[in-house]
């Protein structure tokens, strides 16, 4: 039987396709005509051509399969790509598991996000059971993620046999759109005046590709599981980056809605096309200022999630943006 996976031509998708090839794995593939191949060129796999907005297209596509990665959706923090998020974050989503349920699959794994899960409102440390309160910020990239994560829920109570994986802030070499990487493109640029309070939770995106295969071989059905790793301020999180690449870390502390205002300035006035949370834009400042603080001991512990060295990720990132012409 063959494996299908959305999004393979993305950041953690091609990972995650590129371990199943290597472990001898039959792989199927579903991409857009227009996708960037660079991350699977070469790789051995079957690919179909069509779109999980086509709900026929997915069907072509997981025909055969006994096991599904739904890892496709749309990163953004502009606000005209408000609607085109919620139609591929959310209606894919429902159309990727309405075939997979048809097609009798033997286990599907969700690629969700811990923004699904949101924070602790105390600033403490989050996990797979704490409650949702972030939908008021309209960030409408985790708001979608949300959403699509309680439609994944229904496919599980009719029946699908589905895992949910919700890695936090994924970092390492091969993000070709930027969908995470950007604030390591920028710090190198030296785009940052300053920094805002908040903090955030580091994983190697080999370590989520790892996670969502042990997802699949050892997830209990209708369970999340939080790949993630290193806690840390946003602070702390420059001055690692500065210790990776030998650019000094910005000494500024910006106010939360002075740094707001600037991102509406950024986004409304300059219109700079920032298309993933670079903290120069609104809806990354609103994000930013939370305290994304998370335990992955349940992934850790359940499926044997490694947890690699995030300054080593890193620094391999860094290499990968400058060998690739970002920097």
């Amino acid at each position: 039987m063959s494996i299908l996976v959305t999004g393979a031509t993305g950041f953690i998708g091609s990972h995650i396709a590129r371990k199943l090839v290597e472990r001898g794995e039959k792989v199927k593939i579903l991409l857009r005509k227009t996708s960037k191949t660079s991350n699977i060129n070469g790789l051995d796999v079957e690919r179909f051509y069509g779109d999980i907005l086509d709900i026929d297209s997915v069907r072509t596509a997981i025909k055969g399969c006994d096991t599904l990665y739904h890892v496709a959706g749309l990163v953004s923090s502009k606000k005209a790509h408000y609607k085109k998020m919620e139609d591929i974050n959310v209606g894919g989503t429902i159309n990727v598991l309405s075939a997979a349920l048809e097609e009798g699959l033997k286990k599907v794994v969700y690629t969700s996000s811990i923004g699904a899960i949101g924070v602790d409102p105390n600033r403490g440390i989050a996990n797979e059971e704490t409650p949702f309160t972030l939908e008021h910020l309209g960030i409408q990239y985790i708001n979608t993620k949300h959403y699509a994560e309680k439609e994944a829920i229904k496919f599980y109570e009719k029946g699908l046999p589905l895992v949910i994986v919700n890695p936090s802030v994924v970092v390492g070499p091969g993000d070709i759109y930027l969908a995470s990487n950007g604030f390591v493109v920028l710090y190198c640029k030296r785009r940052y005046p300053g920094y805002i309070d908040g903090a955030v939770n580091l994983v190697s995106v080999d370590d989520v590709a790892e996670g969502h295969i042990l997802a699949a071989e050892k997830g209990r059905l209708g369970e999340r599981y939080v790949l993630a790793n290193k806690n840390c301020t946003i602070k702390e999180l420059f001055d690692l980056l500065e210790r990776v690449t030998g650019i000094k870390s910005p000494r500024l502390k910006i106010p939360y809605l002075l740094a707001l205002a600037g991102g509406y300035f950024f986004e409304s006035i300059l219109r700079l096309p920032f298309t993933s949370f670079v903290l120069l834009d609104t809806d990354s400042v609103k994000a930013t200022s939370q305290y994304w603080y998370f335990d992955s001991s349940k992934a850790v512990n359940e499926l044997g999630l490694p947890q690699t060295s995030i300054e080593k990720t890193l620094e391999e990132a860094v290499v990968w943006f400058r060998d690739n012409r970002y920097l």
